[in-house]
């Protein structure tokens, strides 16, 4: 028999309660700890041998804990807690029943790994005694193993063979989910396991466990230090890693007037228009970024929070984040192993190590606002163009101080620090200005018909509001997106609620469905605040089925679906690459018809008239989801030549 054992019953008191009704099972102990970090969803599909989890689930909804939200498919399950995790800062949880449902999830849980996502994820096993017989779904060691199946794409993976092991197991999990590097953890239980009495008594607070370290070397931050305030000429790189820390880091951009410029990963966690951002580096990025890299007058670059794969290094192009005026600062040292050349590594919490170097630079000021004003626009560099933003349409659906937010929703900005603000008025910063160069440009503000993929990108960036997290799938969904979508956003620095930024891509493992899916744990995790995903027509065809949990959830998602009648990046890719024609092409669908036959809304956009006349207020608001069936130009190229150049030097 399992007993808890924590220290703080007060957290516990609403569980102990339903104890008295009925006896506690082990699926009720993993529900417990799930009380404690505060999570509210676990995303799945019941069947017959995890059925004992959603009878808990079942008693932990009625008493107002978290409930189960039902996917289509597992690996939708999965996603949608990708999606819940990058929105909460929480562990995403998701589970499945024995056989199939498990190997259904492990695409999810890979893509979560290679993105370092903390995810729960629960898989269930027929009993104990019916392991090696033959049972209906068996998938234990003696029959499809999934265990051996899950251990090369999680940080901790085990079969629970006993109850007595669960607590322990469990805890230890979820520690490794969310200690970095951060990624999935799997426990596989058998049904009776499951089934089994637990008592729970007061017991263990899960959260003191989970505290992040906050140390950081001295020595290397006197290092960089030093090194930050000789140098002439200053890059940040911003990865995905950066998320927890991107205020601290942007203040110290301006102290120091380092230009800053993202990887694709990192792309959302600064504002375009702020006044020293660059751009994308990598894949689908800004020339401006890619120029500014290799500038030999750059004498230091600082990478935040990279990994420094194909995507984020241009196809490992050594000119520019792979040689030796790198220093390299990020909380997972196994990374560092990609930068063998760096000037230096630093380990640790960037928050911590970011705050310290602030703070030394003030004590060595003559004081802040003669510090900030060093940044006044005579003192800006002016080498790179200004595009303003017309915010015409964007202003003409705010009528009010707060759209389209319920009254119990708090924006985007609600947390920032209020000094943040004052510090950028004090510096009369333009907030609508663009410092960075796109490619055809006229594209982007093109009226042709059928709509330009670039033009749709430029006007999802001006008639949602700021708070609007856009998803983009993997295609040429997350192509256009990285170069052309640059929704308003007017934070300059200051703390962030969002360490994942307003724009979220699954990259890593780049599955195809990912945003369908995320964008429901997205959308769950953040009611009144508009979600938007992006995805092609061969990506809605493989997974658009999650439409129908959006429907049943009432989320108010739009769904924006690049129909173009291909799988584009195929299409394109091989046009580029001088490949064979083959193998693209999809039957023109109805996509309006599609999403109204599972009770969404749906239009279809032929022009930018068309986006011009939807009611943005309207669909944010509405109680389910909205699909967007927009016919673009099916000719225009994405910005796919670095891959193509890559692909054809190693041919």
């Amino acid at each position: 028999m399992s007993s808890v054992t924590p220290s703080d019953a007060n957290n516990n008191t609403e569980f102990h309660e339903s104890s008295r009704a009925q006896p506690l099972r082990a699926a009720d102990l993993i529900i417990h700890y799930l009380e404690q970090l505060d999570i509210k969803f676990v995303f799945g599909i019941p069947g017959g041998s995890i059925e004992p989890l959603y009878d808990a689930l079942a008693r932990s909804q009625r008493r107002g804990g978290p409930r189960p939200v039902v996917a289509r498919h597992e690996t939708g399950a999965a996603f949608m807690a990708d999606g819940y995790a990058r929105e909460t800062g929480k562990l995403g949880v998701c589970c499945a029943t024995t056989g199939p449902g498990a190997t259904n999830m492990i695409t999810g849980i890979a893509s979560a790994y290679q993105d370092q996502i903390p995810l729960l994820a629960i898989t269930a096993q027929t009993p104990l005694r019916t392991f090696g017989r033959g049972a209906v779904q068996e998938s234990s060691c003696t029959g499809i193993n999934t265990v051996a199946m899950y251990e090369h794409c999680t940080r901790y993976n085990t079969l629970v063979s006993h109850v007595d092991q669960l607590e322990r197991k469990l805890i230890t999990a979820i520690t490794m989910a969310l200690q970095p590097p951060s990624g999935p953890v799997h426990l596989s239980i058998p049904l009776d396991v499951l089934r089994e009495p637990v008592s729970v008594e007061p017991g263990h607070n899960l959260k003191s466990l989970l505290y992040p370290s906050y140390a950081v070397d001295d020595e290397a931050v006197d290092q960089l230090q030093h090194t930050l305030r000789t140098s002439r000429n200053t890059v940040f790189v911003l990865g995905a890693g950066a998320g927890k820390a991107v205020g601290t880091i942007l203040e110290l951009a301006v102290l120091l007037n380092a230009q800053v410029v993202t990887t694709p990963h990192g792309k959302g966690l600064v504002s375009a228009y702020h006044p020293q951002y660059r751009g994308v580096y990598g894949l689908a990025g800004h020339p401006t970024a890619h120029g500014l890299l290799k500038d030999p007058s750059v004498n230091v670059v600082l990478a935040i929070g990279t990994d420094l794969d194909e995507q984020a290094t241009n196809s490992w192009d050594r000119t520019a984040l792979m040689g030796k005026k790198v220093v390299f600062t990020d909380a997972t040292p196994q990374h560092f192993s990609r930068s063998p050349l760096a000037r230096q590594h630093i380990s640790g919490n960037l928050r911590s190590l970011f705050e310290r170097l602030i703070g030394r630079l003030y004590s060595n000021d003559k004081g802040q606002q003669d510090v900030l004003w060093q940044f006044s626009e005579h003192n800006r560099p002016h080498s790179f163009p200004v595009v303003q933003f017309d915010r015409r349409a964007h202003d003409r659906r705010q009528p009010s101080p707060r759209p389209y937010f319920s009254e119990n929703v708090t924006p985007l900005r609600a947390k920032e620090n209020r000094l943040a603000d004052e510090r950028r008025d004090d510096l009369g910063i333009p907030l609508t200005a663009r410092r960075f160069t796109l490619k055809d440009e006229d594209k982007y503000i093109s009226n042709a018909a059928p709509i330009k993929p670039q033009r749709l990108m430029y006007d999802l960036s001006r008639l949602f509001p700021p708070t609007t997290r856009f998803l983009a799938d993997i295609g040429n969904s997350f192509l256009w997106v990285i170069h052309y979508l640059h929704p308003y956003d007017r934070r300059i620095i200051g703390d962030r609620s969002l360490p994942s930024g307003v724009i979220r891509m699954g990259m890593g493992f780049a599955s195809m469905g990912w945003a369908i899916s995320a964008a429901v744990g997205t959308a769950i995790a953040s009611p009144g605040n508009p979600v938007v995903c992006i995805a092609g027509d061969g990506a809605v065809l493989m997974s658009g089925q999650e439409l129908n949990t959006a429907v049943q959830e009432k989320l108010p998602i739009i769904y924006v679906i690049l129909n173009d009648a291909a799988f584009g990046t195929v299409k394109h890719g091989q046009q580029m690459a001088g490949a064979e024609p083959i193998a693209f092409e999809l039957p023109p669908i109805d996509f309006v018809a599609y999403a109204k036959s599972m009770g969404a809304d749906a239009y279809r956009i032929d022009t930018p008239e068309d986006m011009a006349a939807l009611d943005i207020a309207a669909l944010c608001n509405r109680a389910g989801p909205t699909v967007l069936d927009v016919h673009i130009d099916p000719n225009e190229r994405p910005p796919l030549e670095q891959r193509i150049k890559m692909l054809n030097a190693t041919a």
